[in-house]
Parts: structure tokens; sequence; C-alpha cells
């Protein structure tokens, strides 16, 4: 698997950890993020096969790098505002949030697992991931309150114009996100996307 986003690696380390034959090469843009990850990886004692690397994901992994990646994951960057001229600039996800996900969804991986943020265009992430021949295979979706960067009055303005726009859902103080898995592996069965959408409405 190629990760993008990887932030300080606890969760993915320890799937790495309990998955002997899982190998995972991870990039992320901020220098303290990777430090942090890779001081996490250290201690849970993966570094031979979760490796984090300073830079842009899409500099340096490549698709068709070879049959072995098939697999992207991320948590990318979805704080949707004008400009990334924000509180921390590395979460600026583009003016509908949802740019990161949609370059990925266009990057040729067989699977995608990325979080979908409610108030980040997710109808219009879906209907790429469509037009792309993905399918939801499976989702999990979560409440989320507003954070220090999500309630930063800039953001918040830019979040009510978006849902006032019909481009995604929030409440005043709480959104959804889910992660979601988007594959064209045609053993797998069924489209959860309608339910998807649904489950990312408050």
């Amino acid at each position: 698997m190629v990760e993008l986003g990887s932030g300080d690696a606890t969760a993915i380390s320890d799937v790495v950890s309990s998955l002997p034959g899982l190998r995972v090469r991870g990039f992320d843009i901020s220098p303290p993020s990777v430090d942090k990850a890779r001081e996490n990886i250290r201690a849970r004692g993966v570094e031979d096969r979760y490796t984090v690397e300073l830079g842009n994901f899409f500099d340096h992994a490549d698709a068709s790098g070879g049959p072995q990646i098939a697999t992207v994951i991320s948590n990318p960057p979805y704080i949707p505002a004008p400009d990334r001229d924000i509180l921390m600039p590395e979460l600026w996800g583009g003016v509908h949030g949802n740019d990161l996900v949609l370059q990925l969804l266009k990057s040729g991986y067989d699977n995608v697992i990325a979080a979908v943020a409610s108030y980040s265009d997710p109808l219009t992430t879906i209907r790429t991931a469509e037009d792309a021949g993905y399918r939801v295979a499976n989702f999990l979706a979560m409440g989320l309150d507003y954070g220090t960067y999500s309630s930063e009055p800039k953001v918040r303005d830019h979040i009510r114009r978006l849902v006032a726009e019909g481009r995604g859902w929030a409440g005043d103080d709480e959104y959804m996100v889910a992660v979601a898995l988007f594959t064209r592996n045609p053993d797998v069965p069924g489209d959860r996307a309608d339910q998807l959408l649904r489950a990312l409405q408050l």
C-alpha cells in the first residue's frame, strides 16, 4: 500500500503491526508529522515494513509503479476554504475541500481508502469515483464536532456557504466523516454509494 498524509502514523502502524505481510510507504508534507510518524513507527517495531517520507505524495507515489501497489490509503486534508491562508495550511483541501481525494480517484489505483467529509462536496466525490469506474464497497461513518481548524471564522463561514449551495451537509458545530473503500475490483459485490451519501447527511 501507499499512503497520502501519514500524520503521526499511529493508526496505520497498529494495522501494520497486526498484519505481518503488509507493507506501507507513506508520504506527508509536514516535517513535524514525519518526525513523529517515524518515532511512532520505531516504537511499534515496524520500521522494516512501514516507512514515511517527507514530500508530496503525487510527486513520488505512482499507481503504475508495479502490480503490488493496488491500494492507496488516506485521511486527506479536507478543510474547505477560499484559499490556504488558514490556521493550518496543511489541512486545506481546496475551495470545496475534496481536491486531494478527487486527485486520488483519478490516479489509477484499484482501491482507494479515504476519508470523505460531509461538508466537503461529497456528491462530487462520489460522482467522480463512479466516472472513474469505482464502487463504494463499504464505509464507516461517524459524527465529529468542529475542531480548532473547522471553527476558524473564515472556514466556518465558507462551510456555511457550501452547505447553502448544496455542496454538503453540516450542523452549526458538527459534521459527519466517513472512511470509505472505493474499489474497481469486479469480485467485490454491490455498491453502497447512495448509502454513504445518506450517512453523511445530518
